[in-house]
């Protein structure tokens, strides 16, 4: 019932703290980064799906780090959809360092139309998550 997909993101400068190590906030950074390469992976495309008034917003997110990632390291992101239903997705992302577990998280997403009200989302989306 699940789709993953991962991606390898390097830890560049401008991502690290005074002591070298990956600020905490850019993690969600790289989360977003692997949701939108799973939906671009099914074939969705979230320019299109904007264009017609579905937004997909965070409603919930948290993260549990287990290891620091430092400047350079190169890190596989494994993202997951757990769960779709009318109205939001559930995503799972595991963060790897050499196959060492560095973070995970796990997020809710809704759909919204421009003025921030939840809407059922496309028939597309609920599909997704019956793939695998």
């Amino acid at each position: 019932m699940s789709a993953s997909h991962e991606i390898e993101i390097r830890v560049r400068y401008n991502e690290t703290d005074a002591m070298g190590f990956l600020h905490h906030g850019n993690y969600f950074t790289y989360f977003e980064m692997g949701r939108t390469e799973l939906f671009r992976s099914q074939g969705g495309n979230y320019r299109e799906m904007e264009e017609k008034g579905f937004l997909l917003v965070v409603a919930k997110i948290e993260c549990k780090y287990r290891l620091p990632a430092r400047y350079d390291d190169v890190l596989t992101l494994r993202t997951t959809l757990e769960q779709v239903t009318g109205a939001k997705l559930e995503h799972k992302y595991e963060l790897f360092r050499d196959g060492a577990s560095v973070a995970v998280a796990h997020s809710v997403i809704a759909c919204v139309d421009r003025e921030g009200n939840i809407q059922r989302m496309p028939a597309a989306m609920e599909q997704l998550g019956t793939e695998s």
